[in-house]
């Protein structure tokens, strides 16, 4: 048992989610092969936070929803919001962002009304959205099979900086693309037979 400290830091760090006090003695009891004491998990986690309270350190471990979790500082939210935006914003493809800027526009949508303006399949580009958190479900249609509902999430607003639908653009502010041509126009003559 020892560096029990460090197994717990290392069991709050893989963790996707809060782990509980009762998980991380699960484990540790599991992998020591012996009983190990509430009080002396307890002690750890709190010298783990006094740790971790330092200012030498940009995270902290937090109690949230009944466990224990590493959370970055409100100091440096700022900085990691804007990593997130640069990830998000190279990971989408061009399909993705067709699709959202359809639902973004006539939400609530099903799925097949966003294929039926794209005129393609959009099963994977729905699904990175919503793993991306730009789209969420809101119900479903009375339409026949009661299909899936799709709005714009909260976070969209915050991607894109925005309040509210409100201040997307319109589509009438889009100017149309010049067509590229080569050469002069030139007109052609009808030959008299």
């Amino acid at each position: 048992m020892e560096h029990l400290r460090q197994h717990i830091e290392a069991l709050i760090f893989v963790s996707e989610q809060a782990i509980s006090k009762r998980e991380i003695k699960a484990v540790l009891e599991e992998q020591f092969e012996q009983n190990i004491e509430n009080s002396a998990i307890e002690e750890l986690l709190t010298l783990l936070q006094l740790k971790y309270a330092h200012d030498d350190f940009a995270f902290t471990i937090v109690e949230i929803s009944g466990g224990y979790q590493f959370m970055t500082k409100k100091d440096y939210h700022d900085t990691i919001g804007t990593l997130l935006k640069q990830k998000t914003k190279k990971r989408l493809t061009k399909a993705a962002l067709e699709t959202l800027a359809i639902v973004a526009y006539r939400q609530p949508m099903t799925k097949v009304e966003v294929e039926q303006i794209r005129g393609v399949n959009s099963d994977y580009s729905i699904q990175k959205l919503l793993e991306k958190e730009l789209v969420t479900i809101v119900g479903r249609s009375e339409k026949p099979g009661r299909p899936l509902l799709y709005a714009t999430s909260p976070k969209f607003m915050d991607y894109f900086g925005i309040q509210s639908l409100k201040d997307l653009p319109r589509v009438k502010d889009f100017q149309e693309e010049e067509v590229n041509e080569i050469g002069e126009p030139q007109d052609i003559e009808v030959a008299e037979a």
